[in-house]
C-alpha cells in the first residue's frame, strides 16, 4: 500500500486547497534532448515505426512552437511538449481532443465511486510502457504521488485539490479517497499521466529529454529548433491505437516556412495558419479555424498605482475598441470577450459585466479615479498575432488620453524580468489552460488562485479575490450541478466586475491540412495538433 507524503495528507480541505494552489509554476527543465533521426518520406521502415511489414506511412506534420521545457508530464506546460504528451502518456481517463469528453483511457473502465468520498480504477490489462514493461497500480500511485509532493513543484497539483490520498489495492486496482466528494473526480484526473516508476527514478533528466509511457506512440527523438520523430508503440492495447507508423513534427515556428512546407508537400498539416495567409491557404486545402478558450488578456500589477483602483483597471478594458482589433489584427478570427468562457464553451453564461467599447465611459472612469496624464508601458510577448494587436491596443489608449509605451519581448524574459519580480504595470498576453482540462474549476483556478493570484496580478492578497477562492472552494465540493453552475456563475461575475486578469477576447485557432492524404484528422478546440484518430491515406 502506498499513498502520498503526509505533509500533504495531513492538511485539512481548505488548507490542502490553498496548499496546492499555491505551488509554483513548473521548473524550467531542458536535458539534453536526443539526436533526430532522419526525415520521412512515408516509408513502411521498421525503424521509423509500426514494425516491418506493417504497410503504415508516417505523418507529418508542421509545429509552430520550438522546444524551451522537456517532456515530464509533472511539469510539462509548454505547448509544444503538452501536444506531444498526448500521445506518448495516458491518463487513467482522458478528454476527447476535440469534444474534450472524457473516456476511459489506461483505465479498464471509468473509475467506480465506492463512496461518496472513495473511487476505485483498474488499470487496463495487458497495458505496457514502450520499454516492454507492463503498467501497474505500483506505477499510477507513484504518478500522483510525486506530483502532489511539494518538493517537486508541479503545476498539476494545483488542480487536485481533492485528493487525500492514493492506493494500490492490488496490481491492478487503485483507490482514491478524497478529502471532500468532488463531482468531476473522472475527468480531473485526466490531468495525471502516468509514468514509469521504475524509468523516472533511474534518471528524471534522462526520462525529460526522451520520456517513456504507454500511448500509442512512442518518442525517438526530439531535437531542440529542428524536429520531434515518434514511432508506433505496437505493444500498444489501448481505445486509441497508432494509425500511422510514426510521426515527424517539423517545428517551423516562422509562419511562412510552415505555409511553404505544406504547399510543398513536405508536409501533411500545419497548426497556427496565418490569419493573413488563411483564406489562400483554404483554396489550395483543407483549412478551419476553430473557436477555443484560447484568449488575449490584460493583467494588472495590483500592487501599483493606480492599477489597484478597480475604476482604472476597468477603464481601460472600457477603452479598447475590440471589434477592431479582431477585424484589423486577427482578421476576424477571435471573439470578443463577454465572459471569461468562450461563448462555445458548455458552462458559458453571459458575465455580468461585458466590456464593450465605450471611450466615454473610461474617460469619465479615470476622471472618477482621479487620473489624469497616465504613462501606461504595456508589457507584451512577442507571439506573432499579439504583435498585430499591439499597435491597435496602443491607438486605443492613446484615444482616451492614456500615453502608451508598448514593450514587446520574447514570453520567458517578460515573465523573468518584468512580471515575475513585479516590475511592470500593464501586460497583454495569450494564455490557454484548457489543454489541461475544460472544467471551469480548472480553469478560473489556473488564473485566480496559485500563481497568477499570489506572484503575478496579487489578487489573491484583496478581499474580492479571497472571496474567488472561496466560491471555486464551495463549487468543487458541491454535489449538485444547479448548484455549482449557480456559485461558478458568481466567480465569473466577480472576476468580470475586478478584472485583475481578465479576457480581451478568445481566439480561433486555425488549422490547415492535406485531406488527400490524411483520414480522419480534427482541428482542435486548443492550442496544439492531436493524431489519435488520424491515418496516413
Amino acid at each position: 500500500m502506498v499513498e502520498p507524503r503526509s505533509s500533504a495528507r495531513a492538511l485539512g480541505r481548505r488548507q490542502f486547497l490553498g496548499f496546492t494552489a499555491a505551488l509554483g509554476t513548473a521548473a524550467a527543465l531542458t536535458g539534453t534532448l536526443a539526436a533526430c533521426g532522419p526525415e520521412s518520406t512515408n516509408s513502411t521502415d521498421g525503424d521509423k515505426g509500426g514494425g516491418k511489414g506493417s504497410g503504415k506511412k508516417t505523418i507529418d506534420a508542421g509545429l509552430s512552437y520550438t522546444l524551451s521545457t522537456g517532456f515530464d508530464p509533472m511539469t510539462a506546460s509548454g505547448a509544444l511538449p503538452v501536444a506531444a504528451n498526448l500521445h506518448v502518456f495516458e491518463g487513467l481517463v482522458d478528454l476527447d481532443p476535440v469534444t474534450r469528453s472524457p473516456y476511459a483511457a489506461l483505465a479498464a473502465t471509468m473509475p467506480q465511486q465506492v463512496e461518496p468520498t472513495v473511487w476505485r480504477v483498474k488499470v487496463r490489462e495487458g497495458a505496457t510502457f514502450h520499454d516492454g514493461s507492463p503498467v501497474t497500480a505500483d506505477d499510477v500511485v507513484f504518478s500522483f504521488t510525486r506530483i502532489l509532493d511539494p518538493a517537486n513543484n508541479s503545476l498539476i497539483a494545483q488542480f487536485l485539490p481533492f485528493l487525500k490520498d492514493v492506493r494500490a489495492v492490488d496490481a491492478g486496482t487503485v483507490e482514491f479517497r478524497l478529502a471532500f466528494a468532488f463531482a468531476l473526480f473522472a475527468e480531473r484526473i485526466s490531468v495525471v499521466k502516468i509514468v514509469p516508476r521504475a524509468a523516472v527514478t533511474k534518471g528524471q533528466q534522462q526520462f525529460d529529454a526522451l520520456p517513456v509511457g504507454s500511448g500509442p506512440y512512442r518518442m525517438v527523438s526530439a531535437t531542440k529548433d529542428d524536429r520531434i520523430v515518434f514511432a508506433e508503440h505496437t505493444a500498444y492495447n489501448g481505445p486509441k491505437p497508432a494509425r500511422a507508423a510514426g510521426m515527424n513534427w517539423l517545428l517551423l515556428a516562422d509562419s511562412s516556412a510552415r505555409v511553404t512546407a505544406l504547399d510543398s508537400n513536405r508536409v501533411q498539416v500545419i497548426e497556427d495558419v496565418p490569419y493573413i495567409n488563411y483564406a489562400q491557404v483554404k483554396k489550395a486545402h483543407k483549412a478551419d479555424s476553430v473557436q477555443s478558450f484560447g484568449l488575449l488578456f490584460l493583467m494588472f500589477n495590483l500592487r501599483r498605482k493606480p492599477f489597484d483602483d478597480v475604476r482604472v483597471r476597468q477603464a481601460l478594458h472600457w477603452g479598447l475598441d475590440k471589434d477592431k482589433l479582431i477585424a484589423t489584427g486577427l482578421l476576424g478570427n477571435a471573439t470578443p470577450a463577454s465572459s471569461f468562457l468562450q461563448e462555445t464553451h458548455p458552462d458559458y453564461r453571459r458575465a455580468a459585466d461585458v466590456y464593450d467599447y465605450d471611450p466615454a465611459r473610461a474617460k469619465s472612469l479615470l476622471a472618477e479615479a482621479g487620473v489624469s496624464g497616465l504613462d501606461v508601458t504595456l508589457v507584451l510577448t512577442d507571439t506573432a498575432w499579439v504583435k498585430d494587436v499591439a499597435p491597435l491596443i496602443k491607438e486605443s489608449w492613446d484615444g482616451i488620453g492614456v500615453r502608451t509605451t508598448l514593450d514587446i519581448g520574447q514570453s520567458g524574459g517578460q515573465y523573468k524580468n518584468k512580471i515575475d519580480n513585479g516590475e511592470y504595470q500593464v501586460m497583454a498576453a495569450p494564455g490557454d489552460p484548457s489543454v489541461f482540462g475544460n472544467d471551469v474549476d480548472l480553469l478560473m483556478r489556473w488564473w485566480y488562485v496559485g500563481l497568477w493570484a499570489d506572484k503575478r496580478h496579487m489578487w489573491s492578497q484583496t478581499p474580492e479575490g479571497r472571496q474567488a477562492k472561496e466560491l471555486l472552494d464551495a463549487a468543487a465540493a458541491e454535489a449538485d450541478t444547479v448548484k455549482r453552475k449557480q456559485l461558478w456563475g458568481q466567480a465569473i461575475d466577480l472576476a468580470a466586475a475586478q478584472v485583475p486578469l481578465y479576457p480581451v477576447f478568445h481566439r480561433k485557432l486555425a488549422t490547415a491540412w492535406n485531406d488527400k492524404a490524411l483520414t480522419g484528422f480534427r482541428p482542435l478546440p486548443t492550442t496544439g495538433l492531436s493524431f489519435l484518430d488520424t491515418a496516413p491515406a
